[in-house]
């Protein structure tokens, strides 16, 4: 088995020293192991982990697995995500270091910790674990379709020109002001779609659709309560399109976990979504518009690593 830990330096912005221990770690536990191959490597740019992940693959010999370990926040972990989902004998841990790590919340608050521990991970194990795809894009969490995304891709343009001290009391002001405005805009929040979940018609006029593969947005746990990572099914909520305070009010219950009147939850393996404008589009951290996508449930499409004795707390459906 090759290791290989992929870097994401924005995410050590301002706290080079915090890398350096990292490193230092890494170092010293491989000159203490016999037979173990690592490399140590460092994302430059968006998607650059895809490049760096098939070099390695491309240099390593025939049937040798490769562990990849995604060091930093949403954005490393999406690119290597989509690196090692298109080749076999790859798995892939995440060192969480950035802003959100929604995917390890499903393992509790508590646990987070444990997968800085790179001497733990090393030996850890792996659990068979779903993807969202699109086209030759993977997500592990989800994808949002409608206010949310638009929302919170103009909050990211917008951080990405302050400085980090502004960010806490900025994000509360501009997301309270933005659902508001938002909420009155027909185009983003009484759109009508038209949609087909396995082959089923649910076409209409919604807020907001929710394609889940974990539970967890923003560091919550969202309406899509019972997502599971490993059951073969995506888990859709769509909110149904009604006038702005009471979207308002959906919006904010299902961010909190709960579900409105007007919140469908459907169980598939495939949905389409088509409108005749631009969809604003989030799949996990990667912002995308366009007028179609298709996404389809990939069971058991990567191998997540995880210290032994780690499962995904809600009993996995077989999938069909």
């Amino acid at each position: 088995m090759k290791h290989v830990f992929v870097f994401d330096s924005k995410a050590f912005y301002n706290q080079q020293w915090k890398m350096d221990n990292i490193l230092d770690g890494i170092g010293q536990y491989f000159r203490t192991q016999e037979n173990l191959s690592f490399s140590i490597q460092y994302s430059r740019y968006r998607r650059n982990a895809i490049g760096i992940i098939q070099d390695e693959i491309e240099k390593s010999d025939p049937g040798e697995i490769i562990r990849i370990y995604a060091i930093g926040g949403e954005e490393i972990f999406f690119d290597c995500l989509n690196g090692v989902a298109h080749f076999p004998n790859t798995q892939i841990a995440l060192v969480p270091f950035g802003e959100t790590n929604n995917f390890l919340k499903i393992f509790g608050d508590d646990k987070i910790e444990i997968f800085k521990d790179i001497p733990q991970l090393v030996q850890s194990e792996t659990i068979s674990t779903d993807a969202i795809r699109w086209g030759i894009n993977y997500a592990l969490n989800s994808c949002y379709i409608g206010m949310n995304s638009a929302i919170t891709k103009k909050i990211k343009d917008i951080k990405s020109t302050l400085n980090k001290g502004s960010f806490v009391f900025f994000t509360k002001v501009s997301s309270f002001a933005n659902y508001i405005l938002t909420a009155f805009d027909k185009q983003l929040a009484a759109r009508k779609y038209i949609i087909s979940i396995d082959d089923v018609d649910y076409s209409g006029s919604y807020s907001l659709i929710h394609v889940a593969n974990t539970p967890y947005y923003n560091g919550k746990k969202t309406g899509a309560s019972d997502a599971t990572p490993d059951d073969g099914l995506l888990d859709i909520a769509l909110i149904k399109a009604t006038h702005p305070m009471a979207t308002l009010s959906a919006m904010r219950r299902y961010s909190k976990g709960k579900r409105s009147r007007n919140c469908l939850i459907i169980q598939g393996k495939r949905i389409t979504v088509k409108s005749t404008n631009q969809l604003w589009i989030q799949l996990d951290n990667d912002y995308i518009q366009d007028t179609e996508i298709t996404l389809n449930a990939i069971h058991h499409a990567v191998q997540m690593v995880v210290p032994k004795g780690f499962t995904y707390p809600i009993g996995a459906i077989e999938a069909l």
